[in-house]
């Protein structure tokens, strides 16, 4: 049971530490409202017409999968480092994993998402 305790003493401190902050910060920081602080600051550019503008999710989804294959390349680098001394078994993981990784480009290709317009 003691084991547990370690676990619960992780959990409250995990909770206390960034609640505490975001309390402390709400607490002292100023509050003087004003109508020029609540303008949508842009490059120190004065804006022009409607700030919030609707952006194409296609932007986004195209940098989603560039992240999700750049990560993916950190984890294959180890594996395909120490390929010759990995067993049949980690090879066909690997293999597996590639392949899904695959199946996603191609599902993001036949999608359109991978066309910057």
């Amino acid at each position: 049971m003691n084991e547990w305790l370690y676990v619960l003493l992780f959990i409250v401190v995990g909770l206390i530490i960034p609640v505490g902050a975001i309390g402390v910060a709400w607490i002292i920081s100023p509050k003087k409202p004003n109508p020029i602080k609540s303008e949508t600051y842009e490059c120190g550019i004065e804006t022009v017409g409607d700030s919030w503008v609707q952006f194409k999710a296609q932007y986004y989804i195209f940098a989603l999968v560039f992240l999700v294959f750049d990560v993916e390349a950190v984890f294959l680098f180890p594996w395909a480092v120490k390929l010759g001394q990995l067993g049949l078994y980690a090879v066909i993981e690997g293999i597996i994993f590639i392949l899904i990784l695959v199946a996603g480009l191609v599902y993001t290709w036949r999608k359109g998402m991978l066309e910057w317009a």
